[in-house]
């Protein structure tokens, strides 16, 4: 276990004013202590997946927690055998994650479900399940019952929540993502449309995964990850998920043929699936 790559995700919605300034020290320090990934930085707060040694992480959550808005920071760990990521980049964004709503996770969010109680929230049949990732990821895993939006970017939710939900009807709907901050803004949304009990699960899958034991579990699958691995298991390790080379679909295992064009060649996740966090 020394030797391997440790992973974290981490976010916080907080006030950046100087967002931008960040911007540089950070990737020069993350670039130095030989520590790859993704970090977004927008005026509402910051989004990451990166890689490093055990040393390279404490380094950084350290340089990052000096910072007094960042001293709570709240990380999610799993670990692998090689690095997930070629390069290191900091970006500045409009949103940390897109959904295009006026909506503010620090003034009105949902009910937080620690993983331990998130079984006997999904399992009362007056709960709608939302799975709130795009349709492409909740085709190697998701929650038993969910409902899939089928949405191509997270900023399409609304327009399927407006269609297919009423406030009136759908009396309790929990919502889940991947590290939880997708649902930071999904929920804050349905409060402000008037959902009257909005639930979602604290810390997302990753969190769920790591503390429900397999066989106490309401996950069926593998749980996709925005990095080389692709997905990961119940165990939080690298998962049998892949891409096909010449569409790009996301296929369950590299060994089927790709279902959408038949290829038999598979690779890694690109780039600029990364960006779609």
């Amino acid at each position: 276990m020394q030797n391997q790559v440790v992973v974290i995700t981490f976010y916080k919605f907080v006030r950046l004013s100087d967002f931008r300034a960040i911007q540089k020290p950070l990737l020069a320090f993350c670039k130095e202590h030989d520590i790859y990934g993704t970090i977004l930085l927008a005026e509402e707060g910051i989004n990451s997946t990166v890689a490093s040694s055990r040393e390279g992480i404490d380094v950084l959550l350290n340089y990052l927690r000096a910072d007094e808005r960042f001293d709570d920071l709240k990380v999610k760990t799993s670990h692998t055998d090689t690095m997930p990521f070629g390069k290191m980049k900091v970006r500045l964004k409009r949103e940390i994650v897109t959904l295009k709503q006026d909506v503010d996770p620090n003034e009105l969010v949902g009910t937080y479900i620690d993983p331990q109680e998130w079984n006997n929230i999904i399992s009362d049949p007056d709960v709608i399940l939302i799975d709130t990732r795009n349709d492409f990821e909740t085709q190697i895993g998701t929650f038993k019952g969910a409902i899939n939006p089928e949405t191509e970017a997270f900023s399409e939710l609304p327009d399927f929540v407006e269609k297919n939900l009423n406030p009136q009807k759908h009396k309790k709907v929990a919502m889940f993502c991947t590290g939880g901050i997708r649902c930071e803004k999904a929920t804050s949304y349905m409060l402000k449309q008037g959902f009257e009990t909005v639930y979602h699960l604290n810390g997302g899958i990753l969190r769920y995964l790591e503390e429900v034991a397999p066989e106490q579990s309401l996950w069926e699958g593998e749980c996709f990850v925005f990095d080389e691995r692709v997905s990961v298991d119940h165990h939080l390790q690298a998962g049998q998920a892949t891409f096909c080379v010449d569409c790009k679909t996301l296929l369950k295992t590299a060994d089927e043929a790709c279902h959408a064009c038949g290829s038999v060649e598979h690779m890694t996740v690109e780039e600029d699936i990364i960006e779609q966090k």
